[in-house]
């Protein structure tokens, strides 16, 4: 199984970016996927969620109407589109896939550094 997220980066304020997370070794479509992220000194915190068909999504009131979650489960592939970026998201920038609810089924990703700073 891996989870293997990309397109971090440092982006100035108000800028945007794209993460993408690829998937492997599991039915991906099956799957419920998020981004989490994690900034120095803080706990970990949920950002955003999309259903397994992605017909359902969700976000942290910190990122409504400024990220996007989608997925693509043609390409095994789960995206966080960024805008209007802001200091206080620099974190790293996590994907995580569960399914299943007696047993949970539960993955993540490695994580990616976004740093947003002029």
């Amino acid at each position: 199984v891996q989870l293997v997220e990309s397109g971090g980066g440092l982006v100035q304020p108000g800028g945007s970016l794209r993460l993408s997370c690829a998937a492997s070794g599991f039915t991906f479509r099956i799957y419920a996927m998020s981004w989490y992220r994690q900034a120095p000194g803080k706990e970990r915190e949920l950002v955003a969620t999309i259903s397994s068909a992605g017909g359902s999504t969700d976000y942290a009131d910190s990122v409504k109407g400024r990220f996007t979650i989608s997925r693509d489960n043609a390409k095994n592939t789960v995206y966080l589109q960024m805008s209007s970026l802001k200091p206080e998201d620099t974190a790293v920038y996590y994907c995580r896939a569960t399914w299943g609810s007696v047993v949970v089924h539960d993955y993540w990703g490695q994580g990616t550094q976004v740093t947003v700073s002029s």
